[in-house]
């Protein structure tokens, strides 16, 4: 018997350890959920509850391919080595199949399962299935990681000029389903696993189903992607993909986006627009914060890339902190972005480097509060892609800008949204205002009566302020 654990990987499409486990012979397949552990990691109620519903419609894809789903609940992953080791022995498992895992505790926790079942005589196999090429082959001529994402891409293309990553098909079915009798198959809602009701479901917002991801692609590719470089900083208009989501967890994989972007080009790396080039480098980041994450594991140890970064003055500021997670901070595109998030789980990307920015910078906050903030709201939060997006907007990352790059939020706000419509739909006390006093509300009249907070900061004071500390490290 061949063991299959579901992670953040739930399709059976362009399955890396799905496809090797079903050739290798009858499989079953395993979920564990982990809540104390997820809280640990700060993962976000959303979030978790649409895990749950792709999970239910898992299940039911792979009863059609007679393999039996076993759902296992282990509070905490220290515990998860025993209790694969209990699935393995009742189901008389030779070789348990896994895709790779990038974070520090998720390595920890594989070896010591691996550790564990190797003295049964029982393999463990992983598999890369995350990234588009496997961790520790993308090197320079040193033979070490990338630490600059230019120099990382560079690489990423000659390598994708030579052949793409290709997809494993879908398993074929099993003969006869394999009887689970020992174990529960039942998927639990939300309420039932966390022992609480979510204060935000998901179900309104974010359709599951692989066919709904691949049509979700396919009509980016179709209808977006040529016009995605002019759009895609446009908070108010639907020019991204909002595919982030569904690559998260896995619904989607990598090497689905990357077959699909280059379909009309029968499979050949050659790039016809600026459209699809740079939807192309938003993948590569995304791959490049992956290979960060395990080159350089002091990142998901609350740690910044950059040592010296370490003896920064943060300022401890919990009525400040308070007011930027509750979009009170008085800057509008700020407010906007926030209150965006806490209402469906997502936020547009340029807001979210302008809110982690007036954070990092004009606030001088810590720049891992507004990590965890992220974590626990976002439907699409992802451990490597979340922590590179908040380093480099502190400039304790890998950016190769030096610390001076300090977004104006205002400017970005007349840049981005210059109508202020997308200020209008998540800032509602302000949606009377004209398209030019609606950035900054309180600039031409400090005594302007609303029902809205006035800036808590001076920004180019603070902007002042924050190059001073940085000057100082």
């Amino acid at each position: 018997m061949q063991l299959l654990w579901f992670r953040q990987d739930l399709r059976l499409n362009d399955h890396v350890a799905l496809w090797h486990a079903t050739q290798q012979g009858q499989t079953a397949a395993l979920v564990i959920l982990s809540p104390e552990q997820w809280a640990l990691h700060a993962d976000a109620d959303i979030k978790i509850d649409f895990y749950l519903r792709q999970l239910n419609v898992l299940k039911a894809d792979l009863e059609q391919l007679n393999i039996a789903l076993i759902v296992l609940k282990v509070p905490l992953w220290k515990n998860i080595p025993e209790a694969i080791a209990q699935v393995c022995a009742e189901l008389k498992v030779q070789t348990v199949h896994a895709n790779i895992e990038l974070g520090v505790n998720e390595l920890k926790r594989d070896f010591d399962l691996q550790y564990l079942l190797e003295k049964k005589n029982i393999s463990v196999e992983l598999y890369h299935d995350r990234t588009l090429f496997p961790l520790a082959t993308i090197r320079n001529k040193s033979d070490l990681p990338y630490k600059v994402f230019g120099a990382f891409k560079k690489n990423c293309y000659e390598r994708l000029s030579i052949s793409l990553p290709t997809c494993y098909p879908k398993p074929e079915k099993q003969n006869s389903p394999y009887q689970i009798k020992n174990f529960s198959q039942v998927v639990p809602s939300f309420e039932a696993l966390m022992g609480r009701d979510s204060f935000c479901s998901s179900a309104e917002l974010w359709s599951v189903t692989e066919q709904h991801a691949v049509k979700l692609l396919d009509d980016f590719i179709k209808n977006k992607m040529r016009t995605y470089q002019t759009l895609r900083d446009f908070p108010n208009l639907d020019g991204t993909s909002q595919l982030s989501t569904y690559l998260n967890i896995g619904i989607l994989s990598i090497r689905q986006c990357i077959q699909a972007l280059f379909r009309e080009q029968q499979g050949h790396f050659h790039i016809d627009h600026e459209g699809q080039q740079i939807w192309l480098d938003e993948l590569l980041w995304r791959e490049f914060y992956q290979h960060i994450l395990f080159d350089f594991p002091q990142v998901s140890k609350h740690l910044p890339f950059k040592e010296n970064t370490l003896k920064l003055a943060w300022i401890e500021d919990s009525t400040a902190l308070n007011a930027w997670q509750m979009g009170q901070t008085g800057i509008p595109i700020v407010d906007a972005g926030i209150r965006q998030m806490l209402s469906t789980g997502w936020m547009h990307n340029r807001v979210r480097m302008i809110v982690a920015m007036f954070l990092s910078k004009n606030l001088l906050i810590d720049w891992r509060l507004g990590e965890q903030w992220f974590m626990q709201h976002l439907i699409d939060g992802d451990l490597a892609a979340n922590n590179g997006g908040w380093q480099w907007c502190a400039s304790t990352g890998t950016d190769s800008v030096p610390y001076f790059r300090i977004f104006n939020p205002v400017s970005q706000s007349q840049k981005f949204d210059p109508q202020g419509d997308y200020i209008r739909t998540w800032v509602p006390e302000l949606a009377h205002l004209d398209a030019k006093s609606i950035h900054d509300p309180y600039a031409r009249n400090p005594d302007l009566k609303l029902n809205y907070p006035k800036p808590m900061v001076d920004l180019k004071q603070s902007r002042l302020r924050a190059l001073e500390a940085f000057k100082g490290l």
